[in-house]
């Protein structure tokens, strides 16, 4: 069957519950598509999927660029997969290739024991169609439907990923490298507020001691900030993905925090709030998608504020009633 041949409906959705890697890949594909009738088919494939998803286990990982998350998600991933018999989907969010098409290769060329499990699957989000938001959770809903009960979504640490890699996941992982004393120093509050768990990567050989600083001070760090709502400060650990140690660990602490959550019925809570977080995201990008292809009548709303033809308090209603296709 040629590459770029389209299915029907039940085809792709057969597929994908099937757990069909060649039908799941096309489909990942077509939910980017900017063509019509692809976005009328991919809105009727997720629909589709969309009860058959939820039930998987999802994690952001991210860090400053060199801090080693492609090895550290291979090492885990790999972990997870060969040990614990998970089945794992890697969404690797990458704005960038809304102009290359995605970074497929390059992803297998940095995690390649992973990228050819059987058991594990690695995906470029690139944003063609609808945006970050609306291309990552696609696939996160359409990877769940196919049966992966583990989910990494990779972020490159651009601040806006992060932020709806939050909405779109459970757990956040914060990958940090251990530097010369001023490790602190290098990130934003914001991000550390944002994670769950924070990682010392490359804690091996002459960067031991300064990773077992960093985790000192990181754990100091994370008592003065607010706890999370599950009402507990976030654990700091130390890995070395290369020499493989502290792996288990990670996935240990990892599971024992979906398990506390669970309990506690904090991830149910959590879902749901997420459930409704997307809603408002994908409205984001509609209006967005929306008002780029009416830009014409934004800039005719502009110059009527500028000569003071028009109030801004009228042109934000006379634009909502043209992005609302209400407007003539």
């Amino acid at each position: 069957m040629p590459l770029k041949q389209r299915l029907s409906l039940e085809a792709y959705f057969e597929g994908i519950r099937k757990g069909d890697r060649r039908i799941l890949s096309k489909a990942l594909s077509l939910v980017e598509s900017t063509l019509p009738s692809d976005r009328e088919l991919s809105k009727a494939l997720i629909e589709r999927c969309y009860p058959y998803s939820g039930k998987a286990q999802r994690l952001v990982i991210t860090g400053t660029p060199g801090v080693g998350k492609s090895t550290l998600i291979e090492a885990l991933g790999y972990y997870a997969v060969e040990q614990k018999k998970r089945r794992l989907a890697v969404i690797a969010i990458d704005p960038k290739s809304q102009r290359s098409g995605g970074s497929i290769l390059g992803d297998k060329t940095r995690m390649q024991r992973l990228a050819f499990h059987p058991n594990a699957y690695i995906r470029p989000a690139s944003g063609n169609y609808g945006g970050i938001a609306h291309s990552t959770l696609a696939m996160l809903i359409l990877c769940e439907a196919a049966g992966f009960d583990l989910i990494f979504i990779e972020t490159i640490g651009v601040g806006q990923s992060e932020t709806i890699a939050r909405a779109l996941c459970d757990l956040f992982l914060l990958l940090i490298q251990p530097g010369g004393g001023d490790e602190l120093q290098g990130l934003k509050r914001g991000i550390m507020e944002m994670a769950d768990l924070l990682v010392i990567t490359k804690a091996d050989g002459e960067l031991l001691p300064l990773a077992r600083k960093a985790k000192t001070q990181y754990s100091q760090a994370m008592r003065l900030m607010p706890l999370p709502p599950y009402g507990f400060a976030p654990k700091v650990l130390m890995v070395s993905a290369l020499q493989n140690q502290g792996i288990d660990t990670l996935y240990d602490t990892i599971q024992a925090y979906f398990q506390h959550w669970k309990q506690q019925g904090y991830l149910q809570q959590l879902r749901k709030e997420q459930q409704i977080q997307w809603i408002y995201l994908l409205l984001q990008n509609l209006f967005e998608e929306r008002r780029n292809t009416l830009q014409k009548n934004f800039k005719e709303i502009e110059k009527q504020v500028i000569e003071q033809r028009l109030s801004p308090f009228a042109a934000a209603e006379k634009a909502i009633q043209w992005l609302m296709g209400c407007g003539s």
